[in-house]
């Protein structure tokens, strides 16, 4: 489904450079359910960027079904994320002034999508998360759980194929995280999914098809 080849990330200052990585490989095959774990600083959330398309690698490939996503404009780019990968962050990057399925219907509605069809979609979505009793409250008033649904729920309303998630359990308590993880893996299946974690939360993480670690430069399998 996706695949990185010798994938190098270096930030340049006008006196200095930092390597995040260099000549990183990783393949991800159709289905899988796959986390990737290591310290803080480590480029964990750099690389999920770069495998998305948020952002370019100073070297290197990333291949969606065997396309170099670096080799398209902006335009073929930019509909690439909307139509293929869905984002989860671990802060939600929800728009405060709009309602959860206002929130939840933006991709569908940016890519023009049929506004009736993106509204039943968006509430079947949230109703299936867990949240469809807060269709009609703001960002604000509900909990930072619900929140993460409502992330959740945007992400998946497009039907992408890739789904993208940097820490999505990391600003929640213990209990809350253990279920929006449960249902992140019920909907990998469910929606036939090939979806890549970063998280810190070891427990998650070998719960997961595979588990990769990225530390110091080194990336490597672990489980």
């Amino acid at each position: 489904m996706i695949e990185a080849r010798s994938l190098t990330k270096i930030y340049k200052t006008p006196g200095s450079q930092v390597i995040v990585f260099e000549d990183l490989n990783l393949s991800v095959e159709r289905g899988k359910l796959v986390s990737i774990v290591g310290p803080s600083g480590a480029g964990k959330s750099t690389l999920l960027h770069l495998l998305g398309g948020l952002d370019t690698p100073t070297r290197g490939e990333v291949l969606f079904k065997t396309e170099n996503i670096f080799q398209w404009g902006p335009h073929s780019l930019a509909k690439f994320r909307n139509r293929h990968v869905g984002f989860v962050f671990q802060f939600h990057h929800l728009l405060p002034e709009f309602t959860a399925l206002e929130n939840t219907m933006m991709p569908r509605l940016i890519r023009a999508g049929n506004r009736a069809e993106t509204e039943a979609a968006a509430r079947q979505i949230l109703e299936r998360v867990g949240v469809g009793h807060r269709l009609d409250h703001k960002i604000g008033e509900i909990s930072g759980g619900e929140q993460q649904r409502v992330a959740i729920a945007r992400a998946l309303v497009g039907g992408p194929e890739l789904l993208l998630a940097d820490e999505p359990t990391g600003n929640l308590d213990h209990r809350t995280g253990e279920h929006i993880f449960e249902m992140l893996r019920e909907l990998h299946r469910e929606r036939d999914l090939t979806s890549i974690i970063v998280t810190h939360n070891e427990r998650i993480a070998v719960r997961c098809d595979e588990v990769w670690e990225l530390d110091a430069g080194v990336f490597r399998r672990t489980a």
